[in-house]
């Protein structure tokens, strides 16, 4: 919930922010640059690489947008890198939970065999 929360601020504040002809500020893109770490920390590389990449993408065209001075569509890319980044970092969280299920699901099985062969198809 706190995530949600902390993304329509900030989704509120790019909107805004976007509507004005100032230039992004390095907190804008420093915001997007943590977003992407964040899903990289977890993994994403690997668990959720096409939304990373979208991200990473975003935040290039963030920047080269701010340098040709279209502010409006920096802010916006800044806000899309933002969004692909914390897409990659909950696709990321939930690989990994389903991993850690798989995984138990396997010594579940394993210990299931090991008392059948122990005590027999009765041993419940």
């Amino acid at each position: 919930m706190l995530k949600l929360s902390r993304f329509l601020l900030l989704l509120a504040l790019a909107l805004l922010t976007a509507c004005t002809s100032n230039p992004p500020s390095a907190d804008n893109f420093a915001v997007a640059e943590r977003a992407i770490a964040e899903a990289e920390a977890a993994g994403a590389e690997e668990l959720a690489p096409t939304d990373l990449r979208f991200a990473r993408e975003r935040l290039e065209t963030a920047r080269a947008a701010s340098d040709r001075r279209d502010y409006a569509l920096a802010f916006n890319d800044l806000e899309r890198a933002e969004i692909n980044a914390m897409l990659a970092l909950e696709k990321s969280l939930a690989a990994a939970q389903r991993r850690k299920v798989n995984e138990l699901r396997r010594a579940n099985e394993a210990l299931r065999v090991d008392l059948i062969d122990t005590y027999g198809e009765d041993w419940q």
